[in-house]
């Protein structure tokens, strides 16, 4: 059976540096930012350290039905992401659940929902509708291959 690792209030993944590529939270983090964006920045930054922790990292609200959908279907596909629950991180130090998921809010397209957010590989996958989408056209297991996340 697989399992799914999440992260819990405290605890940080063994993981240095930013994602790679494009499309993740790096596009949002630049160094040459302001002073008074300093607290954003921080959260951002932490935001991609997370994400490009382990090849699926799931960012989450222990209530909420989507994010249920989400990691079911990634745990079916013999998947074991990362997952932040983000109602139940502390809010010291570089930015709580609820800043976290206010800078994951600001790289989904408008009106989404602001949990489930999936990154694959260290890169924004998207939301529930994203992830759905491309479970059903044949896109997913490929990039979760692509990212190391299945071996099949």
């Amino acid at each position: 059976m697989m399992r799914m690792e999440v992260v819990a209030a405290g605890e940080s993944n063994s993981t240095t540096g930013t994602g790679s590529g494009g499309g993740g939270v790096d596009a949002a983090v630049s160094s040459s930012s302001p002073p008074s964006e300093a607290a954003a920045m921080a959260v951002y930054e932490r935001v991609a350290r997370m994400a490009s922790g382990n090849a699926v990292v799931v960012f989450s609200a222990s209530g909420c039905c989507m994010c249920h959908v989400v990691k079911r279907l990634l745990l079916g596909l013999g998947v074991g992401p990362t997952v932040y629950e983000l109602d139940q991180l502390a809010s010291s130090g570089g930015g709580g659940g609820r800043e976290i998921q206010a800078a994951l809010a600001q790289l989904l397209p408008p009106g989404q929902p602001p949990v489930p957010v999936v990154f694959v590989g260290g890169r924004l996958l998207g939301g529930v509708e994203k992830v759905m989408a491309c479970h059903i056209n044949g896109t997913l297991v490929p990039l979760l291959k692509q990212a190391g996340a299945l071996w099949l």
